[in-house]
């Protein structure tokens, strides 16, 4: 009876974290809503859409071996699809279409080696063993790429750059997914989502100490370059004319220049000759 609780239970564990990661990967839309007005990728990376694509196949892979998975191979079934479609809009927008081209064949050669390697040289248990530690390597890496932000929320003091509904939706995605995994008894599922909760417990805490910072310290302007520095060091002196005098300026024939300056206006010009 215990055994069937536990089975329920981790049902309702795997529905709620089907639920939040469909969330969770619906995230990015406003960022390629700004992309899609701006019409241009600059200032955007292209790499988290590919990670996750690659991570979200392997586990799609490693679902299919386990059996039984079914909410584990739902959820990463709609990942593929909407990463698919993240980065059909990049190389869209993106000047560097050959750099995003060769990036995404390198995910999916990645991926058709690590299946056929693993297809050809393992069998049975060790097949799924092999496939769940690859799937739990990137699996750290995805969990591993809030890391920037984190760090840009320290130097700047401001949570400007990393929201609350979507770090606490990570969170809460990895609460779910690591006790869905622990009654599953699966440590490929459960094992990285403790380094989930972790980071997602980290912004939480920069959340509270930094949260009434909306701007950075530095604004929006940028601190000035060693260029800039040395140019403002740079002084040019130049003889003043006294504002109330006239210049005339004359250019021959030559190209050549000739600055004449007449008396002020003040002074008594001199009588022409007769």
């Amino acid at each position: 009876m215990g055994g069937l609780n536990g089975l329920n239970l981790a049902f309702v564990f795997g529905l709620l974290g089907n639920i939040i990661s469909f969330i969770v990967f619906l995230s990015p839309m406003p960022t390629f809503f700004q992309i899609y007005k701006k019409k241009s990728t600059r200032g955007y990376q292209s790499i988290p859409y590919l990670v996750a694509l690659l991570s979200a196949m392997l586990l799609i892979y490693y679902a299919f071996l386990k059996t039984n998975a079914t909410l584990l191979l739902t959820i990463n079934a709609f990942g593929c699809f909407i990463e698919m479609i993240y980065i059909g809009l990049y190389f869209f927008y993106t000047p560097k279409k050959a750099k995003i081209l060769r990036e995404f064949l390198l995910v999916i050669g990645s991926f058709g080696l690590m299946t056929g390697l693993t297809y050809f040289l393992t069998r049975g248990p060790t097949r799924l063993l092999v496939v769940g530690w690859i799937c739990l390597i990137f699996s750290v890496c995805v969990f591993a790429a809030p890391l920037g932000i984190v760090k840009k929320v320290i130097q700047t003091k401001s949570v400007e750059y990393m929201p609350f509904s979507l770090s606490l939706c990570h969170t809460l995605n990895s609460v779910m997914w690591f006790f869905y995994g622990y009654l599953i008894r699966d440590p490929i599922i459960f094992s990285p989502n403790i380094l989930g909760f972790i980071f997602g417990i980290i912004q939480m805490v920069l959340y509270a100490m930094y949260g009434g910072n909306t701007k950075t310290d530095l604004g929006d302007e940028k601190p000035p370059s060693a260029v800039q520095l040395q140019s403002q060091k740079t002084v040019v002196e130049v003889k003043k004319v006294p504002e109330s005098a006239e210049t005339v300026i004359n250019v021959p024939k030559d190209g050549g220049a000739r600055y004449l300056t007449t008396a002020k206006p003040n002074d008594e010009a001199p009588l022409p000759p007769v």
